[in-house]
């Protein structure tokens, strides 16, 4: 009796971690065994990223709201408890936005938070 083979189902296995590899130098894109270990470790960074993406983004509006605020002669905590207490609910990326491209609206911001 011939030996059952699974040549069908690995050859797609393999098609589909090589594919994933590929853009890798060398070793990394042709050979499975090397790609399986390149994939599997950049799937870990996607992930661990997602995550770190929106660490990063938040940090990013805080320090463009920040510069913003201190051309109104405030810094970022006192601008942020103005708002509060104003009960403006804006987020973080909107008034960041707001500091990047519209100075007028942000500028009546600042003086509302200015007038706690």
């Amino acid at each position: 009796m011939p030996r059952a083979m699974n040549n069908v189902a690995a050859h797609r296995r393999h098609k589909k971690i090589l594919k994933k590899a590929k853009g890798n130098f060398g070793g990394r894109a042709k050979l499975y065994r090397t790609a399986v270990e390149t994939v599997q470790k950049g799937m870990v960074y996607a992930y661990r990223d997602r995550k770190n993406k929106k660490r990063t983004f938040r940090a990013l509006w805080i320090v463009r709201i920040s510069a913003a605020a201190k051309l109104y002669g405030m810094n970022y905590s006192t601008f942020i408890h103005g708002l509060k207490t104003q009960n403006i609910d804006l987020n973080r990326k909107t008034l960041a936005e707001m500091a990047a491209t519209d100075m007028p609206a942000f500028e009546k911001l600042a003086t509302l938070a200015k007038a706690e």
